[in-house]
């Protein structure tokens, strides 16, 4: 090969790569826009970043104009963080109103069946069914002013008063307090004086904790954030590789 076909054939290989590259990166942009983060996972990608932020989107599907955490979406990116050896621990970003609660719990307990160290971080707010999905992780976080509200599960719009209704209330009630249990620190008969409350939220049963609150009560194991959060992290995957 003479030296012309040297550069010719160079050139090709540059601009084979810059047309890659530009395909990946059109891919991560429309990911991000539809899904709030990258569905790709590159081979030099150590943590994948999760957010789970607005209202949980469940079989309903809600307005445009709701930010949403789409469940159809965050089930598929957990089962490729489980696959892709080059991943080795997820950061979970919560700031979530909560929503459905079906959707919440299914994401919760796929995370915490992940075989990577998972740390999770509430910034803004972990409401609702957004407590377990701050409690799924091996290790959680919360911003010094974020909150998290602890309630009851309840059904906005007419409910059907037969025992059938309130029996699955019960049930339902009861699955989400054995996750909570089962993945922090706060005990069944503190959860449900918090959730019995009724001099805290206008109208409602259910108590709000801000910060350090959740941590001394068990919920949360340690006021921090990113800094924190990622540190954390990284011991955790030491600790596992090892």
């Amino acid at each position: 090969m003479n030296r012309e076909d040297y550069k010719e054939d160079k050139k090709e290989q540059v601009q084979v790569k810059k047309e890659v590259n530009s395909s990946i990166n059109n891919e991560k942009i429309e990911s991000i826009k539809e899904m709030g983060t990258t569905s790709l996972v590159d081979k030099n990608e150590k943590v994948y970043v999760l957010p789970i932020i607005g209202q949980i989107e469940g079989h309903g599907v809600l307005p445009p104009q709701s930010k949403t955490t789409k469940y159809e979406h965050v089930i598929p990116q957990l089962i490729e963080i489980e696959q892709k050896d080059s991943v080795e621990g997820v950061f979970i970003i919560l700031n979530t109103v909560g929503g459905d609660v079906e959707a919440g719990l299914a994401i919760a307990e796929m995370v915490r069946s992940l075989s990577k160290p998972t740390v999770s971080l509430v910034i803004g707010g972990g409401h609702s069914i957004g407590v377990p999905l701050a409690t799924s992780s091996d290790y959680s976080f919360i911003s010094p002013s974020a909150t998290m509200i602890v309630h009851p599960i309840r059904m906005n719009g007419l409910v059907i008063g037969v025992p059938q209704t309130f029996k699955y209330f019960q049930k339902m009630q009861e699955r989400i307090n054995d996750f909570i249990v089962r993945t922090s620190n706060i005990n069944i008969e503190t959860l449900r004086s918090l959730m019995l409350q009724t001099d805290e939220l206008l109208n409602d049963m259910g108590t709000i904790l801000i910060g350090k609150e959740a941590v001394d009560i068990g919920l949360i194991d340690e006021v921090g954030g990113v800094k924190e959060s990622l540190k954390k992290l990284d011991e955790l995957i030491e600790k596992n590789k090892s």
